[in-house]
């Protein structure tokens, strides 16, 4: 594995982690298979949806970018990406290059200038780590791969082919709120589905007023035991490292984050979960059907208000 630093100050000390959740691990490292051939040099997380620009107007941004922007404003200040080869696009897009911000200002292209400068402020202000997975081994493994960086505490895990379109990114209020106040070691993301076998892990719940307790995962199961769809977004303690440790391999051949999550149930631990509202999106990158979808309605909302 390779590790970088990059930044200049976490806002973080340690009694704040144990208390609060701020740092992110964002796993960036698949092949992207379903995107192909567009997907074989520029990593699937790296494709462009729409947001507004500084003058009110649409530009594009990498959905990595979007992640990172939304992240940043809810208080996370480090950040550990995980990486896979070829990924060499996402590095160099987080590494600030004023000499083009300097061009833009030059040509006139000023609300593209103040965009950028304000992305790289964002950076500037953060502390990134980058991790190499060195094979494709699945959204798990790659979870495990961050362990150097999270070194006990609370952390977010956010998939990197998707984003959340959510009024003033109140799910992360409410994911993290929830996980401080119930005492578990692991808060899920879930979202109602006609149809949710196809792409998604699913949740089998018990629901009261007070808690949305897990009973069961499983990755992307044939029958379904519910319409509860695992949106990519979780936070754990550090006990989800020792469960990741001993999954065997699942679905796709790869070692699976929900394997992971269900082995703590299995343990005994208490697993609870919070619900995206109908007005909550999840915008996916990962297949060209769910890129198409991405697309519009990130074009929509852009043009109503900005996604950030």
């Amino acid at each position: 594995m390779i590790f970088a630093l990059t930044g200049r100050e976490c806002i973080c000390n340690c009694g704040e982690r144990k208390m609060s959740v701020r740092r992110a691990v964002i796993a960036a490292a698949g092949l992207g298979t379903r995107l192909l051939t567009a997907t074989k040099e520029m990593p699937k997380e790296m494709l462009p949806l729409y947001s507004k620009n500084g003058d009110g107007g649409l530009c594009l941004k990498p959905v990595l970018q979007l992640i990172f922007e939304q992240l940043f404003s809810n208080g996370f200040r480090e950040f550990c990406f995980v990486v896979g080869r070829g990924k060499r696009g996402v590095e160099d897009h987080f590494t600030p290059d004023y000499s083009f911000v300097e061009i833009l200002k030059r040509n006139d292209k000023n609300s593209y200038a103040e965009n950028l400068e304000s992305f790289y402020n964002k950076i500037e202000k953060s502390i990134i780590f980058w991790v190499n997975q060195l094979e494709p081994k699945g959204f798990g493994h790659a979870v495990l791969s961050s362990r150097p960086f999270i070194d006990g505490g609370l952390f977010l895990v956010h998939a990197g082919d998707t984003f959340i379109v959510s009024e003033k990114h109140s799910f992360l209020a409410k994911l993290i709120s929830n996980h401080l106040s119930s005492g578990s070691v692991a808060t899920l993301l879930l979202k109602e589905i006609h149809d949710p076998h196809r792409l998604y892990g699913v949740a089998e719940v018990e629901e009261t007023e007070a808690i949305i307790k897990v009973k069961r995962v499983v990755e992307k199961p044939k029958k379904p035991p519910s319409n509860l769809a695992i949106m990519p977004v979780y936070i754990f303690d550090s006990s989800i490292f020792k469960a990741l440790e001993i999954t065997p391999v699942g679905a796709g051949n790869e070692i699976q984050l929900t394997d992971g999550i269900q082995k703590l149930i299995e343990w005994g631990f208490l697993v609870d979960a919070v619900k995206l509202t109908e007005d909550e999106l999840r915008l996916d990158v990962g297949s060209p059907e769910t890129y198409w979808e991405a697309l519009n309605i990130s074009f929509k909302h852009a043009k109503m208000s900005s996604l950030m």
